[in-house]
């Protein structure tokens, strides 16, 4: 997963055409860093989908973009549409059933 430091980087990843993928933490967040790997992991079975990783410290003006109000945040883009998002406590597995469905609609 790409680390992006400015929104610019954000939008043009969400915007591309497919299936891509939003990451958003804190430094000090440890349910951030523990979900982190276990997304990673998540999206080595989905090579098409492109993903980046935002530090909500490092820009600010995230959280009002996007509407964040906690971290972690998982948002997936289809097509530039916002698909689905789960934040705070995300089920692994219920995140990469949705994940394959967009997938199958989207890449196959």
């Amino acid at each position: 997963m790409k680390h992006v430091q400015t929104m610019e980087e954000i939008h043009t990843t969400i915007g591309q055409d497919g299936l891509n993928l939003l990451y958003i933490s804190r430094p000090g967040c440890s349910v951030c860093h523990a979900l982190l790997p276990q997304i990673d992991e998540v999206l080595e079975k989905y090579p098409a989908v492109q993903a980046v990783h935002a530090d909500a410290d490092e820009i600010p003006e995230i959280a009002g973009e996007f509407s964040i109000f906690t971290v972690p945040v998982v948002m997936v883009y289809a097509d530039g549409k916002e698909q689905f998002r789960k934040a705070r406590f995300v089920p692994v597995d219920e995140f990469e059933e949705q994940l394959a469905k967009l997938n199958r609609l989207i890449n196959e």
